[in-house]
């Protein structure tokens, strides 16, 4: 090979290395987080205690699908919200939407599988990802995910404390202290005298309000109420609360509604600044508060929306209540306690095969054992006993069968008891698994 063909060979291959180097990792877009092990047994753990808490209500599950028609969220949630004007993930051309919240998908589906005549009341729960275009933060992202829960087909203010105390008592079983809020929006009857007298209050100080305080002082002036910006929160102060402008059935159902939490031993105060950010709301709201995550943020709030069922397509005298609870918030609370939730790699047993003979004799017997039900794993690589010892550590295995020719010759493997690093031998048989099933049923070994 000739100087100049060797030259040009070293600038090829440098070329390419430095391209390599150079190319764009591709990651996940912002507001969207991979959920990876050893963060996923946390998750499991907190739908494992919502699930056995809503069955304890008599919840029943049900999966929806991410994409719906766009107009179910503009009819349900309301045109003038945030989040149907800002957030929403809509394919323009193809009129759908990813769904930014669970309620309406979940009442569309209730009416158009009749679930009404089904049973007069019905109690759903649902969990999985939202999907909103919002700044993303500590604990709110673009793909968040949620637990909602939802009562169809009852009015009773008895209900509604209910949910409130299921909603407190899986927060308490998970640990996490909250406050409980609770408010009451009145109904269409009483909504509009209170309604024009806020805007009258609003309109007097709208030079010292902001922008989205502008704009919804017209669209949404509930919302002002809700506002985080300190100069306006600070306006809002003496504005005229709903609670004095309830009608004689609103201030009733109320009424029994904190009754029935004072029975169920629920704390809670009143705050007459809280509103619902989504229009179908009606008499009850709430939200659970915590002050553990830095500025007080709410992990789950909800409310009565007796009127939307009917607005869906769906029968009239159709009410109903529910709420939701953001996942990400409660993992971040429930990683602050910095308690064991176990992992996903821990095995029965680790099978090391040393040599090709022993690892494939060890084969078969792996997938016999897995067939029983038990967490098998082993390598394929070819790895030596020590680097495969320092895998079943990690993997978090109980116990470690080593099969190597010697082994094979006299039909027994060596069982490894990793707590106790006890050893004793075992056939090898893969007709005989009955063999090892002793000693992965009994931990004390």
């Amino acid at each position: 090979m000739c100087g100049l063909d060797f030259f040009c060979m070293a600038t090829k291959s440098a070329f390419f290395i430095l391209l390599l180097e150079t190319v764009v990792k591709i990651q996940a877009l912002k507001g969207f987080k991979d959920i990876v092990p050893g963060e996923v047994e946390l998750w499991q753990y907190l739908e494992k205690v919502a699930r056995e808490i809503f069955e304890c209500f008599n919840f029943s599950e049900i999966r929806l699908p991410i994409l719906e028609e766009t107009e179910l969220f503009a009819r349900s949630i309301g045109e003038a919200t945030d989040i149907v004007e800002k957030e929403m993930y809509t394919f323009v051309d193809k009129k759908i939407t990813m769904r930014p919240e669970a309620t309406a998908s979940l009442l569309r589906a209730y009416i158009e599988h009749g679930m009404y005549v089904q049973k007069p009341v019905q109690r759903l729960f649902t969990i999985g990802p939202m999907f909103r275009h919002e700044r993303p933060q500590k604990g709110r992202l673009r793909q968040f995910h949620q637990m909602d829960v939802e009562v169809l087909g009852s009015e009773n203010p008895r209900v509604d404390a209910e949910l409130m105390a299921m909603g407190a008592m899986l927060l308490g079983e998970l640990g996490i202290s909250v406050s409980l809020e609770v408010n009451s929006l009145g109904c269409p009857e009483c909504r509009p005298g209170y309604r024009t007298q806020l805007i009258s209050y609003i309109t007097e100080r709208l030079d010292a309000l902001c922008g989205d305080c502008k704009r919804r002082s017209s669209t949404n002036p509930l919302r002002v109420l809700d506002c985080k910006v300190p100069t306006c929160r600070e306006q809002m102060l003496s504005a005229p609360a709903l609670q004095d402008h309830l009608c004689a059935p609103c201030a009733d159902h109320f009424e029994k509604v904190q009754a029935g939490l004072k029975q169920l031993n629920v704390v809670y105060s009143l705050n007459k600044f809280m509103v619902r950010g989504l229009d179908y709301y009606c008499r009850t709201t709430f939200e659970f508060i915590t002050s553990d995550l830095g500025a007080q943020a709410a992990v789950g709030a909800g409310g009565r929306y007796d009127g939307l069922v009917e607005t869906l397509g769906g029968p009239k005298n159709s009410p109903g209540i529910g709420f939701a609870m953001g996942m990400e918030r409660l993992v971040l609370l429930l990683q602050q306690q910095e308690k064991d939730y176990g992992t996903a790699e821990a095995v029965d047993l680790f099978i090391a095969g040393i040599g090709e003979h022993g690892s494939h004799g060890g084969f078969a017997l792996a997938h016999a054992l897995r067939a029983e039900k038990y967490k098998i794993a082993m390598d394929h690589e070819g790895r030596s006993l020590k680097s495969q010892m320092k895998q079943a550590h990690k993997a978090c295995a109980r116990f470690v069968l080593i099969i190597g020719d010697a082994e094979l010759a006299s039909g027994k493997g060596v069982l490894r008891n990793m707590a106790t690093e006890q050893q004793q031998e075992v056939l090898l048989a893969v007709a005989d698994i009955a063999a090892l099933i002793p000693f992965l049923k009994n931990s004390t070994y």
